[in-house]
This record gives structure tokens, C-alpha cells and sequence, in this order.
């Protein structure tokens, strides 16, 4: 398979940092950064420690034109760098998406991972009237930033975590949109 460039998203703007489509440019932070064994134990699907390749087929497929789309959280405009986390929507039926994001540690408790998942619920660039979000109950604070979007407790389940290679205990969220 040849590294092709992904599908073009449109920007969002917001004060503190734009959400835009990922670039092959993205592949060496988002290797450092989703390579952070703390980073990569707080997602089901990234794997720890991180093969090489993966970043390159990540980009590849997280702009396919009928599965998830993913968004750069780039910080250039407050000063934070080119890069600093991941959000993605992942369609589901019915006109239903889950949202997954995570940023990078230094990041941790910035309001950064809060504003881009309110970014992205309120621009709701897939059209949803239902978006559901999962943590891991040993993160607390992506709890927070999916109650701080306005996301409603739905209930306990499990998921696994590859870089844990483990079932781990989860809360899931819903977050409906508002009609127009």
C-alpha cells in the first residue's frame, strides 16, 4: 500500500487552535506522542509500544470517506506547535457517532481535549442527532471533558485495551444534539 495523502477536511477554528485534517507531515508527534505509554493505555486501539507503520496506516485510514474521520488538534496559533492531540468521530447507524480524542500529557488539564470535543459536537460535521463517548473509569478526566460538552452518564460496560491487552472497566456517555 502506498502513503497517500488523506481526504481534505475543512478547518475549524477556534481561539486557541484549529481542527484540521491529518497530514503525513503528523506522523513523527503523533508517533511520540500516541507512543506515550500513558497516552496509549487511556485508548483501546493504540497499541504500546507503538509499531513502527502504525502512525503511517493510522493517517491513511483515519480519513477513509466512510469510516472515522479524524481531526489534528493543531496549536500553532496559541503556541503550543503544529500538534498537540487527536479527535475523532466514528459512524455508527442511525445517524450516530462516537467521539475518541486524547491529547498530549503536557496537555493534561489544559481545557484543550474540552474545547475540541465541544468543537467538534457543536460543529457536528457528520450530521448527528447522537454521539456517544467511552473512558476508561481509571480516567477520570476524559470523564470530564465529555460531562463539560454537555454529555449525559449512559452507564458501566468494558472495552479492551490493546496497550493494556486487557479488559478494562468503562463509562459511557451520550451526548444528543440539539435540533435546529
Amino acid at each position: 500500500m502506498s502513503f497517500q495523502d488523506p481526504i481534505t477536511l475543512a478547518p475549524i477554528v477556534t481561539e486557541r487552535f484549529t481542527l484540521r485534517g491529518l497530514d503525513r507531515s503528523d506522523a513523527g508527534l503523533i508517533d511520540m506522542f500516541a507512543g506515550d505509554e500513558r497516552v496509549a493505555r487511556m485508548t483501546t486501539s493504540i497499541p504500546h509500544p507503538l509499531p513502527d507503520g502504525a502512525t503511517k496506516a493510522f493517517i491513511e485510514q483515519g480519513q477513509s470517506a466512510d469510516g472515522m474521520t479524524t481531526w489534528c488538534i493543531d496549536g500553532n496559533a496559541a503556541g503550543y506547535g503544529p500538534l498537540v492531540g487527536l479527535v475523532s468521530l466514528i459512524p455508527m447507524d442511525r445517524k450516530q457517532s462516537e467521539i475518541a480524542y486524547w491529547v498530549a500529557p503536557q496537555f493534561w488539564k489544559s481545557g484543550i481535549a474540552s474545547e475540541a470535543v465541544k468543537t467538534l459536537v457543536r460543529e457536528n460535521p457528520q450530521g448527528c442527532e447522537t454521539i456517544f463517548g467511552s473512558v476508561f473509569q481509571d480516567n477520570p478526566g476524559s470523564a470530564r471533558v465529555l460531562t463539560n460538552t454537555g454529555f449525559d452518564y449512559l452507564g458501566d460496560a468494558e472495552a479492551f485495551s490493546v496497550a493494556r491487552n486487557a479488559v478494562v472497566p468503562t463509562w459511557t456517555y451520550i451526548y444528543k444534539v440539539p435540533e435546529i
